[in-house]
């Protein structure tokens, strides 16, 4: 079955805007993943030798 040129190159640039959503996606996840767990290991774990902001005054 033959299809048109433009339908095709139209069906090409549709996967490739798809792909790039797909991936700019997985980056914003990635993203927001590290953060949190930047963010979880702060609150667990102190900096060890340094006051913590209750006991600081």
């Amino acid at each position: 079955m033959m299809m048109h040129p433009d339908l095709v190159l139209a069906q090409a640039h549709d996967r490739q805007r798809e792909l790039i959503a797909e991936a700019d996606r997985e980056r914003l996840l990635a993203t927001a993943r590290r953060a949190r767990r930047a963010r979880r290991a702060r609150q667990e774990a102190p900096v060890r030798g340094q006051p913590v902001a209750a006991h600081a005054r």
